[in-house]
């Protein structure tokens, strides 16, 4: 009994101790978490962050009550999950979406606050005030110190922002050698211009207040005097040009005159449906797009045909139990299927190219006795991009038949033969009823994925040849996917997100429609029905 005492003690200590330990665990990540929030929410509000500093907060509160809650108890095994479907499927669709109806890309990346604050702060040369011969000074600290002189003999102390006159300064100059030229500038010691040299791009960045102006290093011995050259109007939303007394007006993310002619730097603004107008009723965008569009849909449909008809030929023929050495060739032709898509891709590349492809030097050129353009000529370069995207899925379209085929019964066949149905009578109208009945939800996948499918279209040909005179940069094999990508990171002149989020978009809700016909197809949202 006492031993049974004893036993039962040291288990409620060590339960008891355990749930010390975990509640401790808990409390210290948790402590640790707060004070990196404590530290990001100072920085949002110094910053003026204010919406993801609202977020922050809520969800900081709200994993708190999560994980120290017990009413909140079931919620400690849903949060991960929601957490990170919230961070990485939601966030991204969200984005995306309010991407497309901007105007958000090279030259419009940057807010509008930004954008004028840029303009504001680029200075001009006032031609009407001297140019100032300077000595420049350094410290122990690292700090610059300048002395500057006019051509009517008045010095100024440049120190801090802000340039005084010498009477005024109450710096002491020292001239130690006795050769009439200053060593220091109170505790400023006078550098050389080759020491300056490694800190040029420092110094060139000073601006020195003086009266109604600005002081500058103009060359790494003079300074000149400055005045801002634009000047922004709230009552007008304008930028003033003050050196050609234009005025820019803000209209639609760019700062414009009544010329037309814009500055060079463009804000981030909300563009409505312009994005998506530009696709289907501007000629110079919708031409290309319909092409891409009409040309993705091809390249899926096309790539989904050969390879299950490659596949399934296969898959018949190493279903007959005749054939010897069946594992072995299902082995050989599941290696396509087992090598990297990409390296796979960068071969067929090689083997395409004109010049110096085995293609066309080992088989066009000694039987035809000449060269095709496999990745020049858009017909050729679409055939090669069905050629390699067949090598990398009959594979599995074999595998997937092969199961199929083991499922049909064979007294059917049996059946057929007896009353006299050839080969082909009984694959037609056993064996592919039978198969596509079981592949339907497989194959409308396989369309899914080869209408994204990127690595093959950009790793063989880079979605070229490219379509002549197409304002965005579009190319004869360009899928969606692809032209998407082409759209945002490689325009002549910049990345053009938002048409390329609005591309994405529509992408997205075809992919959703085919989802929702494989969904269908299969009956997989139905309730599976109760029987009592």
């Amino acid at each position: 009994m006492r031993t049974q005492t004893r036993l039962k003690r040291l288990e409620k200590f060590f339960a008891s101790s355990s749930l010390n330990i975990a509640l401790l665990s808990k409390l210290i990540i948790l402590g640790i978490s707060n004070a990196m929030a404590l530290w990001a929410l100072t920085v949002l509000l110094a910053e003026g962050h204010y919406l993801i500093f609202t977020i922050l907060v809520v969800g900081a509160l709200l994993i708190d009550y999560i994980f120290l809650s017990e009413r909140a108890y079931p919620l400690r095994f849903i949060f991960p999950g929601l957490f990170f479907l919230l961070l990485m499927v939601v966030f991204p669709i969200g984005f995306t979406i309010y991407v497309s109806f901007t105007n958000y890309g090279t030259g419009h990346i940057l807010p509008k606050e930004m954008v004028i604050k840029q303009y504001t702060d680029r200075l001009m040369l006032d031609e009407g005030h001297p140019t100032y011969k300077a000595q420049i000074f350094k410290n122990t600290a690292g700090e610059f110190a300048f002395l500057l002189t006019a051509p009517t003999g008045e010095q100024l102390v440049a120190v801090d922002k802000a340039a005084t006159p010498l009477t005024e300064a109450g710096i002491k100059l020292e001239d130690s050698d006795g050769d009439g030229k200053v060593d220091r500038l109170g505790e400023y010691e006078q550098e050389s211009i080759l020491n300056i040299f490694s800190s040029l791009g420092k110094l060139e960045n000073l601006t020195f207040a003086y009266e109604d102006r600005l002081l500058k290093l103009r060359t790494p011995e003079t300074f000149g005097c400055y005045t801002p050259r634009y000047q922004y109007d709230p009552s007008q939303d304008a930028l003033i040009d003050l050196q050609t007394q234009t005025t820019y007006f803000a209209k639609d993310g760019n700062f414009t005159s009544v010329t037309g002619k814009s500055l060079d730097i463009g804000y981030q603004t909300i563009v409505g449906w312009r994005n998506f107008q530009k696709l289907f009723t501007d000629q110079r965008y919708s031409a290309p797009f319909l092409q891409v569009f009409v040309w993705t849909l091809v390249f899926a449909f096309l790539s989904v045909l050969e390879t299950l008809g490659l596949g399934l030929f296969l898959a018949v023929l190493l279903n007959d139990p005749k054939l010897k050495l069946r594992r072995l060739y299902r082995v050989l032709m599941v290696i396509p299927y087992a090598i990297p898509a990409f390296i796979t891709c960068l071969v067929w590349r090689g083997l395409f190219n004109t010049e110096v492809g085995i293609i066309n030097n080992s088989i066009f050129l000694p039987l035809f006795g000449k060269a095709l353009p496999w990745l020049q000529d858009p017909f050729w370069a679409k055939v090669a991009i069905l050629i390699v995207n067949l090598w990398l899925g009959f594979p599995y379209m074999m595998l997937i038949c092969s199961g199929a085929l083991q499922s049909i019964p064979g007294e059917l066949y049996e059946a057929a033969m007896v009353d006299g149905a050839n080969g082909w009578y009984r694959f037609r109208r056993i064996t592919l009823p039978l198969l596509l009945s079981q592949l339907m939800p497989l194959l409308i996948s396989s369309f899914a994925f080869n209408f994204n499918n990127f690595n093959v279209i950009y790793l063989v040909t880079r979605g070229r040849p490219a379509i002549p005179g197409s304002i965005t940069p579009t190319g004869a094999t360009d899928i969606l996917i692809s032209y998407t990508y082409r759209m945002a990171f490689e325009g002549g002149s910049g990345g053009d997100y938002g048409l390329a989020s609005a591309v994405s978009l529509i992408i997205f809700m075809i992919i959703s429609i085919i989802t929702w016909i494989n969904f269908k197809s299969t009956r997989a949202l139905e309730e599976v029905p109760q029987y009592e």
